[in-house]
């Protein structure tokens, strides 16, 4: 048998060779068109850039990292058909003039999946890549202020792409334009400035998105033919505060999405603005906004029917004097649910005998003096609004009518992924409480009055 020490001697003088580390570079040097990279954990220097039509892969449950060290974009797509997929990729550099990035593709059929992006300025930029894919990636954006921070994912000029199932996260935007026929499902936007925006699009479908806590939730700017459903908007409250904003856009359709607690829920600017073009809001809930809907007093051709006006601020206002006009609430006999509705149902079929008339003199007034805000749910709007009832010369003119107001909120689409919204059920508590509370009030009223206080 050997001795300890022979095995020794042997092992100094002929050393097995240390394994090599990966070089990730030398790999996608020799990469032939069509190879899969299989990259094993460990931290790699970027800047890394692809030429070859390759599929670059995080070993299973390794998550190797790619880090640019604060210098430029941290990988650079120039090829066709490359796939991205298992990698904590950070660090690039701070320069919005020279669009530093995570990621930045400049070619067709990209696919960008399951990775995790931080301390990136702009985190995926897909540019001129179209039939793309990003689908299940987390984008952090740099700690920066808000005007000097990156987008957190961009599709320019990049149609028939998917973006699926991605959370970013204090970012500036997450921005889709010139990118037609594309469908963004899915994704959680949270804490940066708009939260989707769009321009210059054609057949986008926008659907299963939750935005939250952005200055605004989505924005639509020209084109035609956007769908937006199953989207819960909430809490987007910035200076805009949209929770959607429509602007020169024709045939849209908005439909099933919650409006929950923004300072607008809907702001539509001219849309839509084509002879003959529609604009359809149906079956979504609108509940605790400042304002549901805000319009500009010319915009006409829209369907409004089947939604929830549930508590708002103001149901419907106007941006600048006037009244809407060519605009349908109700359709096939159908209105909307206004919380705030006072008429009955004589003959029982759960539609209102006596229209919804939005008509309010301090609303009015807010219309042409917005300072005015401040007193919003104070007792001096009410006081104005009760001496308008009580003389008929102050009446403001209304605002609009809807002619077939529902009884009761109509169940609204479920939406896969989010928690369900506070519809029949929970109003009916809600309104239960209210109930109870004002009879509690009249109850207390009268026990002072006989007792003589």
């Amino acid at each position: 048998m050997l001795s300890f020490a022979l095995i020794a001697a042997i092992l100094a003088i002929f050393p097995f060779a240390a394994a090599q580390p990966f070089d990730l570079q030398a790999a996608l040097a020799g990469a032939q068109a069509g190879d899969t990279i299989v990259v094993p954990a460990g931290n790699y220097a970027g800047p890394l850039v692809i030429d070859t039509p390759v599929t670059l892969i995080g070993a299973p449950g390794e998550r190797p990292v790619i880090d640019a060290g604060g210098q430029g974009r941290v990988i650079t797509i120039n090829a066709p058909d490359v796939t991205i997929r298992g990698f904590d990729i950070r660090g690039s550099g701070a320069s919005l003039d020279r669009e530093d990035s995570g990621i930045t593709s400049l070619a067709a059929r990209t696919t960008v999946e399951d990775n995790h992006l931080e301390d990136v300025l702009f985190g995926i930029y897909l540019q001129n890549a179209p039939d793309s894919i990003v689908r299940g990636n987390t984008v952090v954006g740099k700690p920066l202020e808000m005007g000097v921070r990156g987008d957190g994912l961009r599709l320019w000029y990049s149609a028939g792409s998917l973006v699926e199932g991605n959370r970013v996260h204090d970012s500036r935007d997450m921005i889709v334009w010139y990118s037609p026929d594309s469908v963004i499902r899915g994704n959680t936007v949270e804490r940066s400035r708009y939260g989707l925006h769009f321009m210059v699009n054609e057949n986008v479908l926008i659907e299963e998105n939750i935005l939250r806590d952005n200055s605004v939730g989505i924005y639509l700017m020209y084109g035609d033919g956007y769908t937006v459903r199953n989207n819960l908007l909430f809490n987007n409250r910035g200076q805009s505060g949209y929770g959607l904003g429509i602007k020169d856009v024709d045939n849209a359709v908005v439909e099933g999405n919650y409006f929950v607690a923004n300072r607008v829920g809907i702001y539509n600017d001219h849309s839509p603005l084509a002879p003959g073009a529609t604009t359809r809001t149906e079956d979504n809930l609108f509940a605790y906004n400042d304002i549901a809907l805000w319009m500009l007093p010319l915009v006409e051709h829209n369907t409004i029917a089947g939604n929830v006006f549930q508590e708002n601020g103001e149901q419907v206002a106007l941006a600048g004097e006037g009244v809407l006009h060519n605009n349908s609430w109700s359709e096939a006999g159908r209105g909307n649910y206004w919380s705030d509705y006072a008429g009955y149902d004589a003959n029982g079929d759960a539609v209102g005998d006596v229209p919804y008339v939005a008509q309010s003199l301090y609303e009015d007034l807010l219309a042409k003096n917005p300072e005015l805000r401040l007193f919003q749910l104070s007792p001096a709007t009410d006081a104005i609004d009760l001496a308008a009832r009580a003389f008929p010369l102050f009446q403001p003119r209304p605002k609009m009518a809807d002619e077939h107001p529902l009884m009761a909120p109509p169940a609204l689409p479920t939406v896969p992924g989010l928690a369900p919204p506070p519809l029949a059920a929970n109003l009916a508590v809600a309104a239960g409480m209210l109930l109870l509370a004002g009879l509690l009030l009249v109850l207390g009223t009268r026990r002072s009055w006989r007792n003589g206080i």
